[in-house]
């Protein structure tokens, strides 16, 4: 019981730091007048107090969209199966978007920035709500949540205030992310769990060829999101920072530089694949459920994904712990995503029923049992199904890496942001720039693009 209280109270001091992923702070007086009058004359037929469900008897069946990205557990397809089954008079479709999270984003605002209503549901990355409640692309909850009765403060708070943008909720949140060393279990101690990311190339060069694998170390150094997220880890690992707490560039550092130098060292190593720049989430996971690699970063799902029989080698054979200390200490990116409505949408009643059952306690259920992703319903983790499927989510590894989560830079223009750093850390691994050269260039472009 101890442990279940103590993870409840960490859960809460943690997701403090997400907030700071969506630049929830920064909308005060920002959003566009376009955005405002148009949330005002939005039809939202639902003032009555009857849901979409609930208030249709004629039998017709009103059809929807949802997008996400690619999903390679069964969790959505669980949750759209239970959606369908109890809302006879709602049918939801799943269009699924690009594995890489940019490419994701900007097919998103091409879409949307066409006005078009083709897809009606979508989950956002906890560094978009901001961007897109601004430009005017997602609908504002707040009447749906009073009218509905839907307690927010049931919610993380730092994952709710991730979606709020100019005193509004444009988004629920659906999981919680933050980065973890995966290991195998069959070839690793719990007391061989390497500490430092020194140990990690230690251990990953001695163990590489062992039990059938190929490789030492996985993780994600394709030119987009996934590679700001390991460099977050990298950088804050080391004691360095991109931007400071008052948003200003902070990125030429020694302690930045020796961040770089060890993630570019890392992802040129021999233990890595020779063409890990162009591994992203689904080709590192593969590869680790396949047992090409003793050790994996990469977010919760990864547990639920290695033990699913159905497709993964090394079921069993697991474990989880904080990823490896620079002379900073350990450190993860924390992350997570949400749900929201497209504003355009011409089902917008029906969308909100089915982002309500999602993101409430059944859907969230749905998504931990199936997916293995952490509940923004602090409560859940006291759900005895949850804790069967996820028996990490009790272990001291999850939670320690939970505790040493840092947000990405926060900035209003954070698609920009993210885009500097990609290039550069890139051109680093490649061997373009030195990791001065990288960092200097950061911070030239960085100074540009923040004016």
């Amino acid at each position: 019981m101890k442990t279940k209280y103590w993870l409840l109270s960490l859960m809460l001091l943690v997701v403090v730091a997400l907030a700071a992923c969506s630049g929830g702070g920064e909308g005060d007086g920002e959003a566009t007048d376009s955005t405002d009058s148009g949330e005002d004359t939005e039809d939202t037929s639902g003032d009555s107090g009857e849901s979409a469900s609930e208030g249709d008897s004629s039998g017709e069946v009103v059809e929807i969209v949802y997008a996400r990205g690619q999903d390679s557990t069964s969790a959505t397809d669980e949750l759209i199966k239970a959606f369908n089954e109890s809302h006879p008079n709602i049918n939801v479709t799943f269009r699924e978007m690009p594995s890489d999270t940019g490419q994701q984003h900007d097919q998103y605002v091409t879409m949307l920035n066409a006005e078009s209503a083709e897809i009606d549901v979508m989950d956002l990355d906890v560094v978009w709500p901001a961007e897109f409640a601004q430009a005017g692309y997602v609908l504002e909850l707040d009447r749906f949540l009073q009218r509905d009765g839907i307690e927010t403060g049931d919610y993380n708070e730092g994952a709710l205030s991730a979606a709020q943008f100019n005193g509004k909720q444009w988004a629920m949140p659906k999981f919680i992310d933050a980065g973890m060393l995966f290991y195998r279990t069959d070839l690793v101690g719990e007391d061989e769990v390497p500490q430092t990311w020194d140990d990690l190339m230690t251990s990953a060069s001695a163990i590489q060829g062992e039990g059938s694998t190929e490789f030492g170390y996985l993780m994600q150094a394709k030119q987009y999101e996934g590679l700001v997220c390991n460099a977050v880890e990298f950088i804050a690992s080391y004691g360095g920072q991109i931007l400071d707490e008052n948003g200003e560039v902070a990125v030429n550092s020694p302690e930045t530089v020796a961040g770089i130098s060890k993630l570019v060292e890392i992802a040129n190593s021999d233990f890595v694949p020779g063409n890990i720049n162009t591994f992203t989430e689904v080709e590192s996971h593969t590869a680790f459920i396949e047992g090409q690699s003793p050790y994996i970063r990469n977010w919760p799902y990864q547990w639920n994904l290695a033990n699913d029989e159905e497709q993964s080698e090394i079921v069993g054979n697991v474990g989880v712990a904080p990823l490896p200390s620079g002379d900073a200490g350990s450190a993860a990116t924390l992350g997570g995503w949400m749900t929201a409505i497209n504003r355009y949408s011409e089902n917008k009643e029906e969308a909100w029923e089915f982002l309500k059952f999602m993101t409430g306690p059944e859907g969230q259920k749905i998504s931990a049992i199936h997916g293995g992703l952490a509940p923004t319903l602090p409560a859940l983790f006291e759900d005895e199904e949850i804790l069967e499927a996820n028996p990490f989510f009790q272990q001291e590894g999850f939670q320690n890496a939970l505790s040493n989560a840092v947000s990405r830079p926060v900035a209003p223009n954070y698609p920009e942001v993210s885009e500097v750093i990609q290039i550069n850390v890139s051109k680093a691994i490649a061997g373009e720039l030195t990791p001065e050269e990288a960092v200097a260039a950061m911070e030239e472009e960085l100074n540009a693009v923040m004016q």
